[in-house]
């Protein structure tokens, strides 16, 4: 049997009279980048939302490593090795780079995102000057995060999430907005995480280039439902998908 890290098991979330994901199953394999495709409003954020704790389904479970955490109050998820970036930034812009990096490590830092910025050990300074370097954003340490152009505070947004040491990383549309040589950045960058980190990464992702180059698995919803599954190259051509969502012309590209 795989070792999965993540199983959501006949999620649904209705919103009044409103649907909004109908009784969907995921299993994330440890170790792999999942993708979570679809047409706007297909359920693929409420679907996020839900497994890290922001929303609570209707019925179903969120499993974590095998351990129920359907009514685990979203707070506690860090501290269980859950880091996601948002579709829209949520930066504190006013901050520096660094210091946004820092409340990222304060699970490890202390009780509070206040302690990441006054009295931290050396050993997680450290991580977060790491991570600045990795992810490139070393030469803006001390530049405050409102400053910088649209594909750094995306890569922030990364940096911050990765800070709390995640094995599993949940990106919400990382390359939305990118120019094609930061998305290959982002390519290389999230491969290296995974393979050589072992980062479990569920990804929901409209860049098909980006999704197709990456993913191990590739699950597509649509209207709430999942419509198919499988390797990047079998969901490329499966026909619903192609109706639903790609098109031709995306499957020829």
């Amino acid at each position: 049997m795989a070792d999965y890290l993540l199983q959501v098991e006949d999620l649904t979330v209705k919103f009044g009279g409103l649907t909004a994901v109908n009784r969907f199953n995921i299993a994330v394999q440890r170790g792999t980048i999942h993708a979570l495709i679809g047409p706007n409003g297909a359920g693929k954020s409420t679907t996020f939302n839900c497994i890290s704790r922001f929303y609570q389904p209707t019925t179903g479970r969120i499993l974590l490593d095998g351990v129920d955490v359907t009514n685990m109050p979203a707070s506690r998820m860090a501290g269980l090795g859950v880091a996601r970036t948002f579709q829209n930034l949520e930066l504190f812009g006013e901050l520096t780079v660094f210091e946004n990096v820092m409340i990222g490590a304060h699970v490890h830092a202390g009780k509070t995102w206040g302690d990441a910025l006054s009295a931290c050990p050396a050993s997680v300074v450290d991580h977060v000057e790491r991570l600045l370097e990795r992810t490139g954003l070393s030469a803006y340490r001390n530049a405050c995060a409102r400053n910088l152009d649209f594909g750094h505070q995306k890569l922030l947004e990364l940096a911050r999430a990765l800070a709390i040491r995640p094995r599993l990383l949940l990106l919400d549309e990382p390359a939305a907005g990118l120019r094609n040589r930061e998305i290959a950045a982002l390519d290389a960058l999230l491969t290296d995480l995974c393979n050589r980190e072992g980062i479990t990464i569920l990804l929901v992702e409209h860049v098909m280039q980006l999704v197709m180059a990456i993913s191990h698995k590739v699950t597509v919803l649509n209207f709430g439902t999942k419509i198919a599954e499988g390797t990047p190259e079998e969901v490329r051509n499966d026909s619903s998908v192609i109706e639903a969502y790609l098109g031709q012309e995306m499957i020829n590209a």
